[in-house]
């Protein structure tokens, strides 16, 4: 695909004035946290790679210069990993989707997103491109998309073939060969590239740092995540920060704590322990960078912009699991390095809904993007009381 200039996506005014993934973090397992919930729908209702491809192409042309797209790197499969761009202002937002190829609602949402700012000229649309360069990875793990499920598809073997430093060392406790009713790691193995981060942006495999576990960083072994690394790195290079990072996930299906109310969507934007804490010592380092206050902000923009959708699913919106320590993964790596962080836990796994459903979820994600978007665009974003990210109610497990 041609590179070409950036994105203009239209928004609903409607969702800018109201000014989503499996991945239990604690949980280095997919067989019971990830595994399909509910009925078994179809997942073709969702995007494929090659579908996404074609996607993507023609945003970019409709949209007349406004959103570029390029190809940024490839997976292990040799598929190829999309960045498209969208506005140019100082202020930099990244978005990536699709870690876990099983997760698929936040990939429709980025692709509406594009096609909405790439086709419309309004003020609210111009504001966002003017103060805004937002850059969306949607679908970063491709290969995982084709199987739909969790882990890419990679070997051990593969891994020590790119660092042979690496021969006498443990398979990364993130390494799935495990079979069960759903998935066949054992003939077919893969890792949970979501664990796979570091933040040292620079750091290099050594094998006295396998095989890990969920509470140390992780090594960029996989072509994937090397890859999200990379965009970070130029983005921080040509910028001097990525301001926000928001990452689009599924969970499994849960209770707004207290209430029989169903979650729609949940909220984080807390990954690591603050390194100025006594939990948080051994990322001391990275204090000066770390920002948990902005990154509760952001989270509270989006909370607010699905709560002015008014009683309905959109209002059933919850905080993920805090006290978490997870440096292996691309939030709890990014926040540590000076960004604004949100996740997106979208109820359910793409197989869990039908059609009707999978819509509201998107359009759940769509109006918590714009949220954070159009606040970080006014600066509305750092009038925000952080405090009441605590206000949002806790998710029942």
């Amino acid at each position: 695909m041609r590179k070409s200039s950036k994105v203009a996506v239209l928004c609903s005014s409607i969702l800018l004035s109201a000014s989503l993934l499996t991945p239990v973090y604690a949980d280095s397992s997919e067989k019971s946290q990830a595994a399909p919930q509910s009925q078994n729908h179809a997942v073709s209702g969702f995007i494929s790679h090659g579908e996404l491809s074609k996607e993507l192409q023609q945003i970019e042309k409709s949209s007349q210069g406004k959103v570029d797209v390029e190809v940024v790197g490839n997976s292990n499969q040799g598929r190829e990993i999309y960045k498209a761009t969208v506005g140019t202002g100082d202020k930099v937002v990244l978005i990536q989707s699709e870690i876990h190829g099983n997760e698929k609602a936040g990939t429709a949402a980025l692709l509406k997103m594009l096609q909405q700012l790439g086709s419309n000229n309004s003020p609210d649309m111009r504001k966002l491109r003017n103060e805004l360069t937002i850059v969306t990875m949607p679908m970063i793990n491709p290969d995982a998309t084709e199987l739909n499920r969790r882990g890419n598809e990679m070997t051990w073997d593969e891994v020590v073939a790119d660092f042979p430093q690496l021969e006498d060392a443990q398979p990364s406790w993130n390494y799935y060969t495990y079979q069960n009713q759903y998935w066949d790691y054992a003939s077919n193995p893969g890792f949970d590239i979501n664990r796979d981060f570091n933040p040292d942006l620079n750091y290099v495999a050594q094998s006295e740092d396998f095989p890990g576990n969920s509470s140390t960083p992780g090594w960029y072994i996989t072509p994937e995540t090397q890859t999200v690394r990379d965009v970070y790195k130029g983005l921080t290079e040509q910028y001097g920060n990525v301001d926000v990072f928001i990452d689009l996930h599924h969970q499994g299906e849960y209770l707004i704590e207290g209430t029989e109310d169903e979650v729609t969507l949940s909220l984080s934007g807390l990954f690591v322990p603050a390194p100025s804490s006594e939990e948080g010592e051994k990322y001391r380092e990275y204090a000066d960078s770390y920002n948990g206050e902005f990154s509760k902000q952001l989270n509270v923009a989006a909370y607010n912009a699905l709560q002015g959708m008014g009683n309905s699913p959109f209002g059933n919106i919850s905080l993920y699991s805090q006290g978490l320590d997870l440096p292996g993964t691309a939030l709890g790596s990014f926040a540590l390095n000076g960004s604004g962080t949100v996740l997106f836990e979208v109820t359910g796994q793409t197989q869990s809904f039908g059609q009707k459903k999978k819509g509201q979820l998107v359009k759940a994600v769509q109006t918590g993007l714009y949220g954070i978007l159009d606040s970080v665009a006014t600066d509305e974003v750092y009038e925000l009381d952080a405090d009441d990210y605590n206000e949002i109610p806790l998710t029942e497990r």
